[in-house]
């Protein structure tokens, strides 16, 4: 039987790191899992042109990069090679263009670049387009949609049930 001091201690040490682990997406530029800062950087302005903010929560409200950083050390490690690749490509394509990486880019510019990016690296394109919706609309216990962004916008009910509708009465 456990005692109620070893009980509560327990208890504390795991909602320490529980917290630990949110305020790793509180401040997305610290302890990436696969990304470097600056790639960090590169993809959450991307994925800030893909879904930006408006009235309501864009891509970097969410924490979208977040979601793809944890997923590429997990169920998308296929892509990594294919990411390094893809942000290189952006950042080259930026540099080529307008003389700046992605992220100092005005608006207009990184549309511009995107597009590039979309016929001439397609994969990849497509691929961070996918990985941004699965962040951006997916369940948050998966790293991204942080405090259900998408949700709210949708005015989905909380939470959410799989596999039926809510119905009243």
């Amino acid at each position: 039987m456990m005692r109620r001091r070893t009980f509560l201690s327990t208890g504390l040490a795991a909602a320490a790191a529980g917290a630990a682990i949110s305020s790793r997406h509180d401040d997305p530029g610290t302890n990436w899992r696969f990304f470097t800062d600056e790639e960090a950087r590169t993809v959450d302005a991307i994925c800030a042109q893909i879904i930006p903010a408006d009235r309501d929560a864009g891509c970097r409200e969410a924490h979208v990069v977040g979601y793809i950083d944890v997923q590429l050390t997990k169920h998308f490690r296929k892509y990594q090679r294919t990411y390094r690749q893809g942000i290189a490509r952006v950042d080259s394509d930026s540099v080529k263009r307008f003389g700046k990486r992605f992220v100092d880019l005005r608006a207009g510019e990184q549309t511009d670049v995107l597009k590039g990016i979309e016929q001439n690296a397609a994969a990849f394109f497509a691929l961070i387009l996918d990985h941004t919706r699965q962040g951006f609309y997916g369940d948050p216990r998966h790293g991204g949609n942080y405090q259900m962004s998408s949700w709210k916008m949708l005015k989905l009910p909380f939470p959410p049930l799989r596999g039926r509708q809510h119905y009243d009465g």
